[in-house]
């Protein structure tokens, strides 16, 4: 154990840094009152002993828990007190402040309640980007060329999801380390210690079990074989490559096109020509908007070591936001030529992608926190926009099995078979369709 023993003699020493168990201490001044710090088997600095005279103004420190110290405070006049040791985690944005009771017991391991654990667990997973992976699933199932089986489609929904709940809690257990360092994640279940990283795991390991056999049990082999593939790639190959290579980013896409192919390949069981216009569509929507989001992120992701197009290569990372927003403009257009959707579909969806290239290229141009925030803002409302409009203009609708009627899309049917195709046949089938016709009078 350390010990740090400070002379009794009241004197100034200019501000200096020594390592402490991992924390940056930055002692101040000291005086003939000035308590004995040590190391303590958690690597936090521990009060072993101070003046028992309390000056005014000051704060004896028991436990500083954060892993920085600031260093910005005003040096009071040279007075007899207690060394005060001023304390902000890491990456935090908030003024200095002296730690204080309440500091202490926010940062303090707890046992998690079962009434608690629910809310936990949404937080591990990461609930909104699950909650997205999920509607692109859907997307995919829903714009298929194939009849729609409820049973099957909340399976693939509910195998999906919860595959992605495995995915990012076993990312959160990785980059707990990282995640610390960033004002935007050191509030995380696993930094703040609510959760133990074996309770993550466990979690995580249900998860993935359950939701990989739902797709397989429920939906077919090859569902469950794109999500377990997803599931490798996103926790063993785009988690670490975040911290090698820009590279990441096309990685990471791959993982965010991958749930649309579920969905499909979940309806229809094969993988059409059609199913990769859809992934290609998800593909393309990932950089502008990550592009877009990581931009207002920079200082973060440069402290803790991440290694984004934001942060080594901004004028790529702008350049690679305009250009894909161009992928989907084209892939947009060569939706209705694979039998993905009617020659409608290119023309609706062209002011919804126009104008979301225009966002790009004024994030290009002037490559501000403003742009990029107005960019990344729309992405959330162009994806699902777009999943709306491939379902409107689907190129085919089954009335019942496969094997039966096919009808075109909505917009180019009649509006009494409408009812039909969205499972209520049975008003269909109270109408008369064979009437004998009128006689004259």
């Amino acid at each position: 154990m350390l010990f740090l023993i400070v002379q009794p003699t009241v004197w100034r020493l200019p501000k200096r840094s020594s390592r402490i168990g991992g924390s940056l201490v930055h002692l101040i001044q000291y005086s003939k009152a000035a308590p004995v710090v040590s190391v303590n088997h958690l690597n936090k600095p521990t009060v072993i002993s101070s003046s028992k005279k309390k000056v005014p103004g000051t704060t004896t420190v028991k436990h500083a828990t954060s892993l920085a110290v600031n260093s910005s405070l005003i040096t009071p006049p040279l007075v007899e007190l207690v060394t005060p040791v001023v304390v902000n985690e890491i990456g935090s944005s908030s003024k200095p402040k002296n730690v204080s009771e309440r500091d202490q017991n926010a940062w303090r391991e707890y046992a998690a309640k079962p009434a608690n654990l629910t809310d936990l667990y949404l937080k591990l997973s990461k609930i909104r980007l699950t909650s997205l992976v999920v509607l692109t699933t859907m997307g995919g199932y829903a714009v298929a060329s194939a009849p729609f089986d409820p049973l099957t489609f909340l399976m693939a929904s509910v195998g999906t999801g919860l595959t992605s709940c495995a995915a990012n809690s076993i990312n959160q257990y990785l980059e707990v380390p990282f995640d610390s360092q960033m004002s935007r994640t050191r509030n995380r279940v696993l930094v703040q210690g609510k959760l133990s990283p074996l309770h993550a795991v466990g979690f995580a390991g249900v998860s993935a079990t359950v939701g990989i056999s739902a797709l397989y049990f429920g939906c077919n082999p090859l569902t469950a074989l794109l999500g377990a593939s997803n599931l490798v790639l996103y926790t063993m190959i785009y988690t670490p490559m975040k911290r090698v290579s820009i590279l990441n980013t096309w990685v990471g896409s791959i993982v965010g096109a991958m749930p649309p192919l579920m969905g499909w390949a979940a309806c229809t069981g094969s993988l059409e020509p059609a199913a990769w216009i859809m992934a290609g569509l998800l593909y393309a929507w990932q950089f502008p908007h990550f592009n877009a989001l990581s931009w207002n992120l920079r200082p973060d992701y440069s402290r803790a070591g991440y290694r984004m197009m934001s942060v080594t290569d901004p004028g790529l990372c702008r350049r690679v936001a305009l250009r894909y927003t161009g992928v989907i403009l084209a892939l947009s257009c060569a939706a209705p030529y694979l039998e993905l959707t009617n020659q409608w579909f290119a023309l609706e969806s062209l002011p919804l992608n126009g104008y979301f290239a225009y966002l790009a290229y004024q994030f290009y141009k002037k490559s501000d926190s403003s742009s990029s925030r107005k960019l990344f803002r729309f992405s959330l409302i162009h994806l699902p926009a777009l999943m709306l409009l491939l379902l409107f203009n689907k190129k085919k609708w089954y009335l019942g099995n496969k094997e039966e009627i096919v009808v075109p899309s909505l917009l180019e049917m009649d509006l009494p078979k409408v009812p039909m195709i969205l499972g209520a046949s049975n008003v269909l089938a109270a109408t008369p369709t064979n009437l004998p016709p009128s006689s004259s009078v």
